[in-house]
């Protein structure tokens, strides 16, 4: 695996789910409701409405909503492990 890894590619596939294509070729199908809908903060859960989830670009290899209001780690992203934790969101 590259040191580095970036999003190359997104296209909706899904009311809330994106395929990700990376620049080593990798492509992963995320489903993003758990994590939207499992947020406590209104802020995150406001982009669990499909049309405004469907405003998502990459941009400098990574995968962002809004001026970035929503982003998530790369490597997150290639795993395919998006995480919601709530201890994490209450402390912010």
């Amino acid at each position: 695996m590259p040191a580095v890894i970036n999003v190359v590619a997104a296209e909706l596939v899904g009311e809330l789910k994106l395929r990700v294509r990376f620049d080593d070729g990798t492509e992963q199908t995320i489903e993003f409701k758990p994590f939207l809908t499992a947020s406590l903060h209104p802020d995150i859960r406001a982009w669990s409405s499909p049309e405004r989830f469907s405003r998502f670009r990459v941009e400098h290899g990574e995968l962002l909503w809004g001026d970035y209001e929503l982003c998530f780690p790369v490597m997150d992203l290639y795993r395919n492990r998006i995480d919601h934790n709530p201890a994490l969101e209450a402390a912010a």
